[in-house]
């Protein structure tokens, strides 16, 4: 089994997307493990602030299935991936760690660099994964979070409740 950490995004049906995107990941993968939901000001383009979180779950789907799985989730609920990279988005599903696995292949990239440039990822990830090592640079992710500079990416803890969803906060 591979321990796996997802991060979700959206800013179009915030609260709706993020619930839907938790629920259809518990239905795939079983127990999750949830982080804070945060709000924070888009990046690279003006629009509404955004939902994001991280989520963590174990599978021994192969790679290239947790990859689609996340694929078909935001194309479900509407994810349109021809316009622009930095646009609104109804769900971004982005698999940020597949157990220590490192792959960089053109279509898939684990870790995912995101990981230590943006806050709404390595906040999150640094909550329910502290201990837990970058595959890369072998230093956990509450060090990396404790040394980041957030500069003017502010984090703004959301109150959600998750009625009932699988989840553990």
């Amino acid at each position: 089994m591979k321990r796996v950490y997802v991060s979700i995004g959206s800013n179009v049906n915030r609260e709706a997307n993020v619930r839907a995107a938790v629920r259809n990941l518990g239905d795939l993968y079983g127990r999750l493990i949830v982080s804070t939901v945060y709000a924070n000001r888009a990046v690279g383009f003006a629009g509404d602030d955004f939902f994001n979180l991280v989520v963590g779950f174990e599978t021994d789907r192969p790679l290239e299935a947790v990859v689609d799985d996340l694929r078909r989730i935001e194309l479900d609920h509407g994810r349109e991936r021809h316009g622009p990279k930095f646009a609104p988005r109804t769900l971004d599903l982005d698999l940020l760690l597949y157990g220590n696995l490192v792959v960089d292949n053109g279509a898939i990239r684990v870790p995912r660099n995101e990981i230590t440039r943006y806050a709404f990822v390595l906040g999150p990830l640094a909550e329910i994964a502290g201990e837990e090592r970058h595959p890369e640079t072998g230093l956990r992710f509450k060090d990396l979070w404790s040394a980041f500079d957030s500069g003017d990416q502010s984090l703004i803890p959301v109150s959600f409740t998750w009625d009932g969803e699988t989840v553990s906060v």
